[in-house]
């Protein structure tokens, strides 16, 4: 309807500043109210930019109350924008459903570019990027967590995942014993001035992250499964203990990393398994 508002949904800087764009800057001056996902945190970006607009809380705790009050005002004619803490609003965090909520009532909603930290990192991990799958926060619970990690163990895409520097190693630890060896990427600090990504395989990352304490938000890159299902390339095997497939590959030069993926291929087992049979080689 005419008279209605619309909901921008605009994202801000992951850590550095300076990646917000100026057409966040022009909506965030010209809305009537800014949705904060901490109006504390964002309080501070508008006052470095000099930005005077009221602001109000929205977030997991309260979203369902002020969901309504926020769509009450879109639907008077009041433009809305939505910010989370830092990067796209709506994934991982509750602006997903004020969006939703904004669409079931006929309100226009925009998204202007902006910071994504998956995609950011996603990049930069060195991993395969044409195909991929977010699973964002797997569950705190480890039980929980495993089987998340069951569930996506033979997922052949890139697998993008985030963790509080609280579980970081409990979540590498769950990978390696659900997943494998197999390569991935832990970035920290997009963006900011400790950044760091990195690159090797999830043992090679809990030595890492074991020796130095983790800090700050962390997302975790890992490569696809390798999982192959041609039925008359692995019945080729079936006579031929792991190990010995594994010991002709080495014999042939390759190292126990590459023996341990190609035989993971040959004969349609996950790399972790493969693994497993190579531990006291």
């Amino acid at each position: 309807m005419e008279n209605q508002g619309k909901l921008y949904v605009c994202p801000t800087p992951i850590g550095n500043l300076e990646d917000i764009t100026l057409r966040v800057l022009r909506v965030l001056e010209e809305v009537d109210l800014i949705a904060a996902e901490d109006t504390r945190h964002t309080i501070k970006l508008l006052n470095h930019f000099n930005i005077k607009k009221p602001l109000t809380s929205y977030h997991e705790h309260n979203k369902r109350e002020k969901g309504k009050i926020l769509v009450n005002k879109l639907l008077n004619g009041e433009n809305i924008a939505l910010v989370s803490d830092a990067g796209m609003p709506g994934i991982s965090d509750p602006g997903e459903e004020l969006i939703r909520l904004a669409i079931e009532n006929d309100i226009e909603v925009t998204a202007l570019p902006g910071p994504t930290a998956s995609v950011l990192a996603l990049v930069i991990s060195g991993l395969p990027t044409r195909r991929f799958v977010f699973e964002g926060f797997l569950p705190s619970n480890k039980k929980d967590r495993r089987e998340a990690l069951q569930n996506i163990r033979n997922e052949e895409r890139t697998i993008i995942l985030y963790e509080s520097p609280y579980r970081v190693k409990a979540l590498l630890t769950d990978m390696l014993d659900v997943f494998g060896e197999r390569d991935i990427a832990v970035c920290r600090e997009l963006t900011k001035k400790y950044e760091e990504v990195f690159r090797g395989s999830i043992e090679e990352s809990i030595d890492r992250f074991t020796k130095d304490a983790p800090k700050g938000e962390f997302i975790i890159i890992a490569d696809g499964s390798d999982r192959v299902e041609n039925s008359s390339q692995v019945e080729e095997w079936d006579g031929l203990p792991v190990k010995d497939h594994l010991l002709n590959y080495i014999n042939e030069g390759m190292t126990k990393k590459d023996a341990v993926k190609r035989v993971a291929e040959d004969r349609g087992l996950s790399k972790n398994e493969v693994y497993k049979e190579s531990i006291d080689m």
